[in-house]
C-alpha cells in the first residue's frame, strides 16, 4: 500500500536546468563493485525513511532541482528557501529569522535523520543551501521520534557523491555583495564523497535600522564548509560521517543623529550637549563560530533496521561594544563571549512486525556545556545620578545541561486506506531546572479516494529552554548602576509544555493542480518567548504562564510542461498572559499589563502569503515570486504591549536564467536576479514590543548576476 501523508508538496518558483555532467565511473571500480554502491544506496535509503515516518503529518518537501528554481538559486539563504513554504512567516536576522506556524524558534534540525544539537542563537546562517539533495519541513501533530524542539522539523538529505564531477560558482550583486563556491563529489567503489564550501560578503549583513537604501557600517564576511563522506559496507549497512564549519563577522549598522543619553569624561556631557561620539561612528561588532561533525552506523537485518549516530558542535559568539558610544547612548557597554559544546548519541530503530505494524522505538542522550562570560562597563548612580565615570563588573557564569529521551510507537495498518500511527515520548532535562514529560502521540492518515487525502492528529509537546539564560545572580550585580534590572526578581524559566491538534486535508483537482487546507490549534502552559534584552542580539528565554496559537494554512499548486505556479496563504494568532519568569527584563508597568491580560506575541503575524510562477522558453527561464506580510506586532506609545501591528509589506523577485550544456568548460548557467523589484521600504520592527531591540528594515532592491560550470 502506498503510504498516504498529506501536504508533500513540490514547490516551483523558477525554472533553472539540473547541473552537474555526468561522467563514467571511476576506472578502478569493477561493476561488481558499482552494483553493490547503488544497491546500497536504494535499500539504505528507503531504510532510513522507515526508521523516521511522518504518518499523518504536514509534510513539505523540497528537492535539488527545486532548489535550483529559486530566484538566486542554490545561493539562496537556507531560511529564505523556508519562508517560500505555507506557516512560515520572516522576522528580522536578529530575532530568528522566520517563525513556524507562530512559534518563536523551537526549530529542530536534522541531517539524513540526525538531530543536530542547538547553537547560540544569532544571525548566521550556518547552512549553506547547496549541500542538500533534499528539505523535508515537517509540522503538525508530530510522530514520536521527534520532541523537544517541534514547532517545525527540517531534515535535511545531503548530496551523495555519486559520478565524480565538481562545480564552481560566483554571485555579485548591490551593496558590494560577492559570493564564491565550490562543490567537489564523487564515488570510487563504495565510498562516497562529497564537499562544499563558500565565502559571503556584503555590506548588508543585518537588517538596516534605518529606511535608506545603504545600511552604516553593516559589513558582513562568512566562510562556510560542509562534507558528507560514506562507505558502503555491503548491501545493509554503512558508515557515514557528516561536518560542517562556519564563521561569521558582523558589523552591527549603526542609527545616526540619535541624542546622548549618558555624560562620559572626555567624550559627552548631556548638559552642555557636547558629544565627540556620533551615533553614526559606532564601531560595534559580532563574530560566530559553528562547528558539528556526526558519526552514523545504519544496518538492515531483515525485518529489522537501526541507525546509531554520534555527535558533536561547538559554537560561539562574541560581542565586542564600541565602549566609549554603547556607555553615552546606552549607559552599558558590554562585551559578551558566549560558548556552547554539546555531545550528544542517538539510536532509532524500526521492526516490522508483520503486514499490518511497525513498531519503532529510540533513545537519545545529550550533554551540553554553556560559558558566559561578560566584561561589563556601567555607570555608578550615585545621589540618584549617573556618575560620568564608569565601573567594571566582570559577570561569568556556567551551566552543564542534559537531556535524556525515548520513545515507543506502532504504525498500525488498519485497511490498506487508513493507517493509524500511535506511541508515547518521554523526555528528561536537568540545567536551571529539573523537569520531565511522558507525550502521548496520535495521527491517523486516511486516503478517502484516489484523489483525497485526510490526516488528524494529537501531540503532547514538551520544550525545554534553551541555555542561554539572563540569571538572577548576573542581574544582582548591577543594583546601583545604570545596568540595574527595572523588574522584580526573575524565576527560573520552564520548559513549555503543549497540547496540538492538527486536521488537514489535500485534494489533487487533476494531474496539474492540488490544493491543500491545514487547521491547527495549541493549549499552552509555560509558553516560551525570547526576546532582546540588551546591546548584543543574543536572545534570552522566558515564560508566559499560558498561552494559545492557532491558524489555518491554504496552499495551491498547478503545474504544466512549460510552466507551473504556486499560492500559499496562513491565517494565524498567538497570544499569553502573566510573565512568570525572566522579570527582571520588563518594565513593571508592563509586567503588571500581561498578568491581567492576554497579549499578542511580539512575533504574531495575522496573514503572511506568498507565491510565484515561471515559464520556460527555449533555452531561456524565466520566474517571478512575491512574498507578503501584514506586519508583526509593536507597542504604540501610551499603549498596551503588543496591542498593535506595523505596516503590511508586499515585495517581488524575478530572475531569468540561461543555459549552455556540453561546452569546453562543462555545463554553463548564467543567471540575473532583482530581489524587490519595486524597492519598497518595509518595517520587520520597529524597535517597540515585548523583548525587541532596534528598529530593522527589510532589504531594498537587490541586484544579482550569477555564472556557474559544472563538470
Amino acid at each position: 500500500m502506498q503510504r498516504p501523508v498529506l501536504n508533500k508538496l513540490s514547490l516551483t518558483i523558477a525554472s533553472i536546468l539540473a547541473t552537474c555532467t555526468s561522467y563514467a565511473a571511476d576506472s578502478n571500480s569493477t561493476p561488481q563493485e558499482n552494483t553493490v554502491t547503488v544497491t546500497a544506496k536504494e535499500r539504505l535509503r528507503h531504510a532510513r525513511t522507515e526508521l523516521l515516518p511522518n504518518i499523518g503529518t504536514t509534510v513539505y518537501s523540497i528537492d535539488r532541482q527545486q532548489i535550483d528554481k529559486l530566484p538566486q538559486g542554490q545561493n539562496t539563504p537556507f531560511n529564505e528557501v523556508l519562508l517560500r513554504l505555507p506557516g512560515v512567516s520572516q522576522d528580522s536576522k536578529a530575532s530568528g529569522s522566520l517563525h513556524v506556524r507562530d512559534d518563536h524558534g523551537n526549530v529542530q534540525y536534522r541531517i539524513n535523520g540526525v538531530q543536530l544539537p542547538e547553537g547560540i542563537s544569532g544571525f548566521g546562517q550556518s547552512f549553506d543551501t547547496r549541500f542538500a539533495n533534499n528539505i523535508d519541513f515537517v509540522t503538525g501533530t508530530l510522530p514520536a521520534q521527534y520532541g523537544l524542539r517541534t514547532a517545525g522539523i527540517i531534515d535535511i538529505q545531503t548530496n551523495e557523491g555519486g559520478e565524480p564531477g565538481a562545480r564552481i560558482g560566483l554571485q555579485m550583486g548591490s551593496h558590494h555583495y560577492v559570493e564564491s563556491s565550490a562543490e567537489v563529489f564523487g564515488s570510487q567503489g563504495a565510498f562516497n564523497y562529497y564537499v562544499t564550501g563558500s565565502y559571503l560578503r556584503n555590506s548588508i549583513g543585518i537588517e538596516n535600522p534605518t529606511a535608506s537604501k545603504n545600511p552604516i557600517h553593516d559589513d558582513t564576511h562568512q566562510t562556510k564548509s560542509f562534507g558528507d563522506l560514506s562507505y558502503y559496507l555491503d548491501d545493509d549497512a554503512r558508515m557515514n560521517l557528516i561536518f560542517g564549519t562556519y564563521n561569521g563577522q558582523f558589523q552591527i549598522p549603526n542609527n545616526p543623529n540619535q541624542p546622548a543619553q549618558f555624560s562620559l569624561t572626555g567624550f559627552s556631557n548631556i548638559d552642555t550637549g557636547f558629544n565627540a561620539v556620533p551615533s553614526a561612528s559606532l564601531n560595534e561588532t559580532q563574530h560566530e563560530k559553528n562547528r558539528f561533525a556526526v558519526l552514523a552506523y545504519q544496518k538492515t537485518l531483515g525485518a529489522f533496521n537501526f541507525q546509531l549516530s554520534g555527535y558533536h558542535q561547538y559554537s560561539e559568539i562574541v560581542f565586542s561594544p564600541d565602549i566609549a558610544g554603547d556607555l553615552i547612548y546606552n549607559g552599558v557597554a558590554n562585551r559578551i563571549l558566549r560558548n556552547s559544546t554539546a555531545n550528544g548519541l542517538q539510536l532509532d530503530g524500526s521492526y516490522k512486525l508483520n503486514t499490518q505494524h511497525t513498531i519503532r522505538s529510540g533513545v537519545a542522550y545529550q550533554r551540553q556545556d554553556t560559558q558566559n562570560n561578560n566584561n561589563v562597563q556601567v555607570f555608578p548612580i550615585l545621589n540618584d545620578m549617573p556618575s560620568s565615570d564608569p565601573i567594571t563588573i566582570i559577570d561569568d557564569s556556567s551551566k552543564l545541561g542534559t537531556s535524556t529521551s525515548f520513545y515507543l510507537q506502532d504504525q498500525w495498518a488498519i485497511t490498506p486506506a487508513l493507517t493509524l500511527n500511535y506511541g508515547v515520548r518521554y523526555d528528561r532535562v536537568s540545567a536551571f531546572i529539573k523537569e520531565e514529560q511522558w507525550s502521548p502521540r496520535i495521527n491517523l492518515a486516511y486516503q478517502m479516494t484516489d484523489a483525497t487525502d485526510l490526516h488528524a492528529g494529537y501531540s503532547r509537546y514538551f520544550t525545554p529552554p534553551s541555555q542561554q539564560l539572563l540569571s538572577q545572580n548576573s542581574i544582582d550585580q548591577f543594583i546601583g548602576t545604570t545596568g540595574e534590572a527595572e523588574g522584580p526578581p526573575s524565576n527560573p524559566v520552564k520548559a513549555e509544555r503543549t497540547h496540538y491538534y492538527d486536521v488537514g486535508l489535500r485534494h489533487k483537482v487533476n494531474s496539474q493542480l492540488s490544493f491543500t487546507a491545514d487547521l491547527f490549534y495549541k493549549q499552552i502552559t509555560n509558553l516560551l518567548d525570547e526576546g532582546q534584552f540588551g546591546q548584543a542580539l543574543i536572545l534570552s528565554p522566558f515564560n508566559y504562564a499560558k498561552g494559545y496559537a492557532r491558524g489555518l494554512e491554504l496552499s495551491a499548486l498547478y503545474a504544466e510542461a512549460n510552466w507551473s505556479g504556486f499560492l500559499n496563504v496562513g491565517i494565524q494568532k498567538a497570544q499569553g498572559t502573566q510573565i512568570i519568569s525572566g522579570q527582571a527584563t520588563f518594565d513593571p508597568d508592563e509586567l503588571a499589563y500581561i498578568a491581567n491580560h492576554y497579549v499578542y506575541l511580539d512575533h504574531d503575524q495575522t496573514v503572511t502569503v506568498s507565491g510565484g510562477a515561471n515559464t520556460q522558453f527555449g533555452a531561456y527561464k524565466l520566474s517571478g515570486d512575491f512574498m507578503y506580510g501584514s506586519g508583526l506586532r509593536n507597542t504604540p506609545e501610551g499603549g498596551a504591549p503588543n496591542s498593535s501591528t506595523l505596516p503590511s509589506y508586499l515585495i517581488f523577485n524575478t530572475a531569468l536564467t540561461h543555459s549552455w550544456s556540453k561546452t569546453a568548460l562543462g555545463s554553463i548557467e548564467a543567471r540575473v536576479a532583482v530581489l524587490n523589484i519595486f524597492d519598497r521600504s518595509y518595517l520587520l520592527r520597529d524597535g517597540t514590543g515585548i523583548g525587541v531591540g532596534a528598529p530593522q528594515y527589510g532589504a531594498r532592491r537587490t541586484l544579482f548576476v550569477g555564472l556557474s560550470s559544472s563538470f
